[in-house]
């Protein structure tokens, strides 16, 4: 079916073009990879409820329009009490109008027209593009179609309305609040596409606030408006600017709102721009109004004034400085002839910062001069130039530094000392420095001892106390300073004596660490890595017995510290505490000798620091110490050789030592290695082998295996077939 607009609305879709390309920053992030319904409502005062809702992605628009929306609501509180169940209504399918009923609006609404164009104009085709460059071009159409359908439907009301993407619900009450709904019809074989929802009700009904912080700055010729839109993008989408010559009577200067391209690295994300063309010499008042997605407009800003004014051709420049003086100079600049003519004449210009207030020192400088003497320096001076033009504009020179020579540094600050309280305020104090031309005091601030400080302050200090801040819960547990002396030449005296300052104490050490163990000889040799906290002062080692509760101290280890603050390899003491061991000397080791066979230990280490605050416990080491001495071995054994049966008959005494479980008896050739021939119950009191061969000596070797893990003593018999 084709499709077609006036001529009219055709200009109406060429210029909101570039507004939609624009828009698109706003959509970005609408716009995503997961197809989803996002939704939003206004409650009004007259007792409805506007929804409007959109989906993320152009293909999804695009089926949604196909098949629609399905919009329900449900009544969750009533009374400021949740209802036990909520109640569901159906408010209805949504979808875009049919296209006649388009037809009778787009000749009277332009948005209304690109609108339809969205949904129901004929696709952009162009003959002659391979298969890649087809698809690349209907993708680019269905992005732009979805773009500027969007854009449409937040810039009017009526026309989302009519393309299925809003919905006014009237049947409200103002002791209810409601969840709305939106689901997509689409089948989920087709696309799925994610629903979306809003919670509100009527008495979440806020004025609409002023658009705030509208600025101008006047030029030649032209206003440039700015104002802060980050602040209310939730609830405006573009801005009406409005003008007048009398700040009474206003009137708008753009039919279609301003939206904003926030897309863009050079551009502040934080405000809006509008540029008018003026005249200069008259005197403008500016306001503006914000509109949102559901068509109200806000309260009028604050108004902003001022004229424009035609700029002076040539600007001044100084060239040169000649000292008389320590207070005296001759200054001189260049100016273009031509611009004599123009001016009235020139004034001198002073500061004592480069981007400080001016004061005027030197006035009523005639048009054809261009030196002039100043004899009230200060030790820094920084001077401009201003030309003063016949219509009122003035040019002014870029500043100037001006300075007499002067390189004796002031002496270095004495008297430096500080405190830090619990919450980590430093006061810094110290004497001040007698010589009159001191400008101030510089900062430095580092966390360690040896390294570069970083400036603290911005400027030169002139006070002679300083209240920084510090963070108490970090690793480090002093702070230093160092003090720096400037004079009004900006020469500085040597640092300071380094201020070395200790902060409160609320960081528990690092956690102590087990690195390994092993048992041998009946003990338990443990090895571990010490907190690396450089405030630790010992470590204490507990021990527990199998199933225990009670962790008991067994040893404490003291750390040594040095000047240096260079760490030993290992804890330089040990102290008894109740328990059998031994230390490694010089080394992070400790053997249990405390222990019993069969018995399970658990250790574990803190370390302490000199606040006395413990670190975490290290993670728990879990061991059991097997037993390794050996019980009785099997007794009375005695073989018999049966060459005719081929078998050789091997007989022993009952075993009778408590929780024997099994004998284990290993085989060999004499002379070769053994292997096991079998297994059998203690009860056993003997074995028959038939896997024997003639004229060998048979070697067998007996073991009984106890329930615990332990063993017997080995038995050996040979017996020669």
């Amino acid at each position: 079916m084709k499709y077609s607009i006036s001529s009219k609305n055709i200009m109406a879709v060429l210029i909101i073009c570039f507004t939609a390309i624009q828009i698109n920053a706003q959509q970005d992030s609408l716009v995503k990879n997961v197809p989803e319904i996002v939704a939003m409502a206004r409650p009004q005062q007259d007792g409805r409820i506007m929804l409007r809702w959109a989906v993320t992605t152009p293909l999804a628009w695009r089926k949604l329009n196909e098949y629609g929306y399905q919009v329900k609501r449900y009544t969750v509180t009533r009374n400021k009490k949740t209802l036990s169940a909520p109640i569901e209504k159906l408010l209805g399918t949504f979808k875009p109008e049919p296209l006649e009923e388009w037809v009778s609006v787009i000749d009277k609404n332009d948005n209304a027209a690109v609108m339809a164009q969205s949904i129901y104009g004929e696709a952009f085709d162009v003959e002659g593009m391979d298969q890649l460059s087809a698809i690349i071009n209907l993708a680019e159409e269905q992005e732009q179609r979805f773009t500027w359908g969007l854009y449409a439907a937040d810039q009017d009301y009526e026309v989302a309305q009519m393309a299925g993407l809003g919905y006014v619900d009237q049947e409200v009450y103002a002791n209810e609040k409601y969840v709305y709904k939106i689901t997509s019809l689409v089948p989920e074989t087709l696309i799925k596409i994610k629903e979306g929802g809003v919670f509100i009700g009527l008495h979440d009904y806020e004025d609409l606030p002023r658009p705030l912080d509208l600025a101008v700055a006047f030029f030649d010729g032209k206003s440039m408006l700015s104002w802060n839109y980050a602040i209310h993008n939730q609830t405006y989408n573009s801005y009406f600017v409005e003008r007048s010559i009398d700040g009474v009577n206003f009137k708008g200067l753009n039919d279609l709102p301003l939206t904003t391209l926030n897309n863009s690295e050079k551009t502040d994300p934080m405000r809006m721009f509008y540029t008018d063309s003026i005249t200069n010499g008259q005197t403008y008042y500016y306001r503006i109004r914000g509109k949102t997605p559901f068509g109200e407009l806000s309260p009028i800003s604050e108004v902003v004034s001022g004229k424009g004014e035609k700029k002076l051709a040539y600007v001044p420049h100084i060239t040169s400085r000649y000292f008389e003086d320590d207070k005296t100079v001759l200054l001189e600049w260049e100016f273009m002839e031509e611009g004599n003519t123009m001016i009235t004449g020139f004034e001198l210009n002073q500061s004592d910062n480069v981007d400080g207030a001016y004061k005027t020192v030197v006035k009523n400088i005639p048009p054809e001069a261009r030196k002039v003497r100043y004899d009230s320096l200060m030790p820094t001076n920084y001077m401009t130039i201003t030309a003063l033009g016949k219509n009122g504009s003035k040019r002014t020179s870029f500043p100037a530094l001006v300075q007499p020579v002067d390189s004796v540094p002031p002496t270095k600050p004495k008297g430096f000392t500080g405190k830090v309280d619990s919450l980590g305020v430093v006061t810094l104090s110290w004497a001040a420095n007698i010589e009159k031309d001191i400008l101030g005091y510089r900062i430095f601030r580092g966390n360690n001892k040896d390294e570069e400080y970083s400036q603290i302050t911005v400027s030169p200090h002139q006070n002679t106390i300083y209240y920084d801040s510090v963070s108490v819960k970090n690793l480090n547990s002093k702070v230093y300073y160092q003090l720096i002396a400037v004079d009004q030449r900006f020469n500085m005296s040597e640092p300071s004596e380094i201020l070395e300052l200790k902060k409160p104490d609320f960081i528990k050490p690092t956690q102590p660490v087990f690195k390994s163990y092993n048992i041998k000889n009946g003990k338990v040799h443990l090895s571990w890595a010490s907190s690396s906290s450089d405030d630790v002062v010992r470590h204490e080692l507990y021990r527990k017995a199998g199933d225990s509760l009670d962790w008991k101290l067994v040893y404490t280890v003291d750390r040594m510290q040095y000047p240096d603050t260079s760490k030993q390899d290992a804890d330089s003491s040990m102290q008894y505490a109740g328990s059998r061991g031994h230390i490694a000397e010089g080394r992070k080791q400790w053997s249990d000798e405390d222990v019993v066979e069969g018995q399970q230990y658990t250790y574990t280490l803190i370390a302490i620091d000199d606040s006395e605050l413990d670190s975490d416990p290290a993670p728990p080491l879990t061991v059991i110490v097997p037993k390794t001495s050996l019980h009785p071995p099997l007794q009375g054994l005695y073989g018999e050789a049966d060459k005719e049966a081929g078998t050789i008959t091997i007989y022993w005494k009952a075993y009778k030592e408590p929780n024997a479980s099994k004998i284990t008896i290993y085989k060999g050739v004499q002379g070769q290695p053994k292997n096991l021939l079998k297994e059998i119950p203690v009860e056993a009191k003997g074995i028959v082998d038939s896997k024997i061969q003639p004229n060998n000596t048979y070697e067998y070797l007996f073991r009984v295996v106890f329930g615990d893990g332990g063993l017997s003593e080995a038995s050996t018999l040979d017996v020669k077939y």
